[in-house]
């Protein structure tokens, strides 16, 4: 008798690996029925079992408050593999220890500790690996895009002025040298102690045009301090102080303002130019730089879920 060998088709090798694959899932689970574990979708040979599909349905519900339906949770599970798969091709596979490190500052976020975490998701039926597994494909995924895409997502000068549509106001930066001034009121000085305070000061500003003669007339006058010089740039200061120094002569003083200390004003020093970010140009770039990620996000992964060998079951 001739005994004649038969090599099985790769869909019946894909179902074998599948079915060694959540096998040992049950063994190492210990507690998962067999039944939960089957196979819904091989992504590259790789199974998502109707158990991955209720656990993230449960996270999802938890995270979200929403039910999401079936369909959305297994591309969720489809596309967090084939990001994955992607990340080991280009050597980005964060080790377990990188996951806990995640894991345990989301929890710190929360104001709890890991096991705190951990056990609050257990109580609402959810394992902690399946929130591990979701952190590992956002940390694949995010190193994989800014790392292979790092010179199309920059903004450039040109696109930010663009984005502010030319105003200058709002995108030219400055950094400003300034000596801090206080005219010192005594706590619970009279009404009128303080605002003659204010007139000496509004009368300094007449005589003050540099900050030679402020640093001289100061450090010689009783119950008056001025501090050394500070240097602040246009995104450190926030915007009403900006508009002060920036309708203030260089070497004059700003208007007095009473507080606590007493009545403070500001010698500015010097005013010049500088290419750091103001708040505005901040907020423009790092808008402009998000919605040039989500774009080449979403084309790099419609990329690579076609080229993906997806079997549902």
């Amino acid at each position: 008798m001739t005994l004649t060998t038969i090599t099985p088709g790769p869909h019946r090798i894909r179902s074998l690996i599948a079915g060694c694959a959540v096998a040992f899932a049950v063994l190492a689970g210990g507690g998962a029925p067999l039944h939960a574990q089957s196979v819904a979708v091989l992504v590259n040979g790789e199974p998502i079992t109707n158990y991955d599909i209720e656990q993230r349905t449960k996270l999802n519900a938890l995270t979200t408050h929403k039910q999401m339906p079936r369909k959305e949770v297994i591309d969720q599970l489809i596309e967090e593999k084939v990001k994955i798969k992607e990340g080991k091709k280009y050597g980005v596979d964060p080790a377990s220890s990188d996951i806990e490190q995640s894991y345990s500052a989301m929890s710190s976020r929360m104001r709890i500790s890991a096991d705190q975490l951990t056990k609050s998701l257990e109580s609402q039926g959810v394992r902690s690996d399946t929130l591990k597994a979701r952190l590992k494909a956002e940390m694949v995924w995010t190193s994989l895009v800014r790392g292979r895409f790092k010179e199309s997502l920059q903004v450039g000068e040109k696109e930010v002025a663009a984005a502010a549509g030319g105003d200058q106001s709002q995108t030219e930066a400055f950094e400003y040298q300034m000596q801090p001034i206080i005219l010192i009121v005594p706590k619970g000085a009279a009404p009128a102690a303080i605002e003659s305070r204010k007139k000496e000061a509004d009368a300094l500003r007449e005589h003050i045009q540099s900050c030679e003669a402020a640093n001289s007339y100061f450090k010689s006058m009783q119950n008056a301090a001025i501090r050394d010089v500070v240097t602040r740039t246009s995104a450190d200061l926030p915007g009403p102080l900006r508009e002060l120094l920036d309708k203030t002569p260089i070497g004059h003083l700003t208007a007095p303002e009473i507080t606590k200390q007493g009545v403070e004003m500001v010698a500015l020093c010097g005013r010049k130019p500088t290419a750091v970010d103001t708040p505005k140009k901040r907020e423009i770039r790092e808008k402009m730089y998000t919605e040039k990620y989500e774009k080449k996000s979403k084309d790099y992964l419609q990329e690579i879920r076609k080229a993906a060998m997806i079997e549902y079951r």
